[in-house]
Formats: C-alpha cells, sequence, structure tokens
C-alpha cells in the first residue's frame, strides 16, 4: 500500500472542499425556491426570493391541495408514468434489437422509416385527426402512453449500444436452440442496464412532463395529469391577477409567485427521488450511442 505525502493529502481535502462548496452552490437555487414556496405573497414582492422566510405560510400549498383533484392527477400521472416507461422499454428495446441484428434483411430499410419520422412530421392537424377521429383515443387514459410510446432518438441510442454486444453471446444461444425473444430478454437486456437505464430515466422524464396531449386529447377531470393540472391553476392566478389589477381590490394579493414556487415543488418532488436509484446505471450509461454500430 502506498502511503500518501502531506501534500497528496492536502490535495484531495482541497478537492473534497471545493466540490463540497460547489454542489452547495449548486443547491441554493432550489433551496431558495423551496423556502420561498412557504413564504407570503406580500414577502415576496417585497424582499424577492428568500433562504429564510420571516413570515411562515402555507397559503399557496392549501391552494394547491384544497381538494382531491391534485391527488387524483398525482395518480394518473404516476400510472401514466409507469406503465408508458414499462411498455416503452419493452417496445424500443424489441425495435432497436431488431434492427441491430445484422442477419434481418430488411433492417436498413426499417432504420430509415423510423430515422425518416425524426426529420418529417404529418403536423398537429393530422396527428389530432389521426389520434382523435380514426383511432378513437379522445378522453382515453392511453391516448397519453400511446402516441408517445417510441422515440425514435432513444431507440437509434439503443440500437448503437446493443451493436457494441459482442455478437458470440447470441451465437452461442442460438447454437443451444434459443430463439430471438429468448436471447432479447434473458441474455441481451441483462447485459444492457447502463443503456436501459438511461433510455428509461429519458421515458419516464417525458412522461412526468408531459402535458400538451391531455390539452389537446383530455376533456375528462378526472383524467387530467398532474402538469396539466398545474397549468390550469396557474392559468386561472393569471386571471384572477388580471382582474384584480383591473377592479383595483384593496388589499388583496393573489398568491400568484408563492404558488408557482410550490407548484414547483409539487411536480418536481417525486421524479428527483428516482435518480439516486437510477444514479450508478445513469453513469454507466451516458456513454450510451457513442460507438457507431
Amino acid at each position: 500500500m502506498i502511503k500518501e505525502s502531506f501534500s497528496d493529502k492536502l490535495l484531495k481535502t482541497l478537492f473534497y472542499l471545493f466540490l463540497t462548496l460547489f454542489s452547495l452552490y449548486c443547491l441554493l437555487p432550489f433551496i431558495s425556491v423551496l423556502a420561498s414556496s412557504f413564504a407570503t405573497e406580500s414577502e415576496i414582492l417585497r424582499s424577492g426570493y428568500t433562504l429564510f422566510p420571516k413570515t411562515f405560510s402555507l397559503q399557496a400549498y392549501k391552494l394547491i391541495f384544497e381538494d382531491n383533484t391534485i391527488y387524483r392527477a398525482y395518480g394518473v400521472t404516476i400510472f401514466v408514468t409507469m406503465a408508458g416507461t414499462v411498455l416503452s422499454m419493452i417496445f424500443t428495446s424489441a425495435l432497436a434489437y431488431a434492427i441491430s441484428v445484422k442477419s434481418v434483411k430488411y433492417r436498413n430499410a426499417i432504420a430509415f422509416y423510423v430515422y425518416f419520422t425524426m426529420l418529417f412530421h404529418g403536423g398537429l392537424v393530422a396527428s389530432y385527426l389521426l389520434i382523435s377521429k380514426y383511432l378513437d383515443m379522445k378522453d382515453s387514459i392511453w391516448v397519453l402512453i400511446i402516441p408517445s410510446m417510441i422515440s425514435a432518438w432513444n431507440m437509434f441510442l439503443l440500437r448503437n449500444f446493443f451493436a457494441t454486444i459482442d455478437e458470440s453471446l447470441a451465437e452461442s444461444a442460438k447454437m443451444d436452440g434459443a430463439n430471438d425473444a429468448y436471447i432479447l430478454f434473458r441474455i441481451i437486456l441483462p447485459v444492457s442496464l447502463p443503456a436501459l437505464a438511461t433510455i428509461g430515466l429519458f421515458y419516464a422524464l417525458g412522461y412526468w412532463n408531459n402535458w400538451f396531449n391531455a390539452l389537446l386529447y383530455i376533456n375528462d377531470p378526472h383524467k387530467f395529469p398532474l402538469q396539466y393540472l398545474i397549468q390550469r391553476i396557474m392559468n386561472n392566478l393569471d386571471y384572477i391577477n388580471q382582474i384584480a389589477a383591473d377592479v383595483n381590490i384593496p388589499n388583496f394579493i393573489p398568491p400568484a409567485i408563492t404558488v408557482r414556487l410550490a407548484t414547483t415543488i409539487v411536480t418536481i418532488g417525486p421524479i428527483i427521488f428516482l435518480y439516486p436509484f437510477l444514479q450508478k446505471y445513469f453513469v454507466k450509461g451516458l456513454m450510451v450511442g457513442a460507438v457507431k454500430g
């Protein structure tokens, strides 16, 4: 064992101190948002964002959680995120593996077809008519999942990762009588955890933050996802602010800023706890797609 010198220990201590201070500096904006969300609206307007609110207030959170609508929206978003991520990973992995196998006859044509969708799109009107009229998915919970099920970009990232796996693994399994489905789920996917964790995190964040599909296709309030419900709350607050400014009601200050800060905490709180569980795979998967397949 090599004994560290005093200069090495001092340098390491300085590095750890710098990283600790830098991490705290990066956390300051989030801490400021969290602390300011518990302040009063008048204090924010008077003193700006703060790390230590002078007056503790739960008015913004009471406004958000005043009924059961937010809890239903949480349930919808959690279901959409979990079911959507699982289905997206299954179909994306299957498609990526199919076009990564050199023995597949039309794999280049399939890859070009998928790549073509990244360059050209039918547009919003065509998508709306297809989903709402011909597929009859309007006001269905699955309209929040199926249209976003496969991302061409994520598929190509996963395809490139599969291409780096030694072909001898699949060939030896075929010699033992394994079919393609067995090879994919029992051999390829277990050795692709870094790539799967990375792509899965991308999908989960996409489903969690998606609100535009709900704006287009969902009319039932019981099926509103969290992000869309938060947007409706913010729009209503903007309208109240406008009315209050026009009417000039004395001593009436709508909690617009504090509600915005509270909604930030409410929406990012659950998804931010997902990252520590995927961190060890995510760090390994940062190079996903970097090797040309």
